[in-house]
């Protein structure tokens, strides 16, 4: 019988600022289910928070998404220290192995240019931002008010 290997995702964006805390989570938990919160407290919004069961399918592609991307290789020592303008902070559980990384805020590919790591932290952004594309893709259509016609 072959050997599967656990997989999981936990990651979490935020600060506190002018609109108090406000962050972006999400989670991938090893039974597939996808828990997904948002929180912006702009003009007075409140928290969004979705679960679903991702298919097969969609669980290789983060697994995908994570292999192609070579984070894991990534060392985050040198990478910014969280401050006061908020966190990123990203744990994976793939293919055995266990990796964890905590890191400042980043707001655009610029913030990443005068780091002691630019190469790694663009490495992060760029996954990043292709989870959030993916993840609110998910729950748009899988949440969608009205049915496409």
């Amino acid at each position: 019988m072959p050997k599967t290997h656990e997989f999981s995702i936990y990651f979490y964006t935020g600060h506190k600022g002018r609109f108090g805390h406000e962050f972006f989570r999400f989670e991938i938990d090893k039974q597939g289910y996808l828990k997904y919160a948002n929180n912006s407290n702009y003009r007075r919004d409140s928290i969004i928070r979705k679960q679903l069961r991702l298919s097969p399918a969609l669980v290789n592609e983060f697994k995908r998404i994570i292999r192609d991307s070579e984070i894991t290789a990534e060392d985050h020592t040198r990478w910014p220290q969280r401050d006061e303008s908020g966190r990123i902070q990203l744990e994976i559980d793939l293919d055995g192995q266990s990796t964890s990384f905590e890191t400042a805020r980043i707001s655009s590919l610029a913030d990443t240019a005068n780091t002691q790591d630019p190469e790694g932290l663009r490495v992060l952004y760029y996954l990043v931002q292709d989870f959030k594309c993916l993840i609110q893709s998910i729950i748009s259509l899988h949440f969608k008010i009205k049915p496409i016609a």
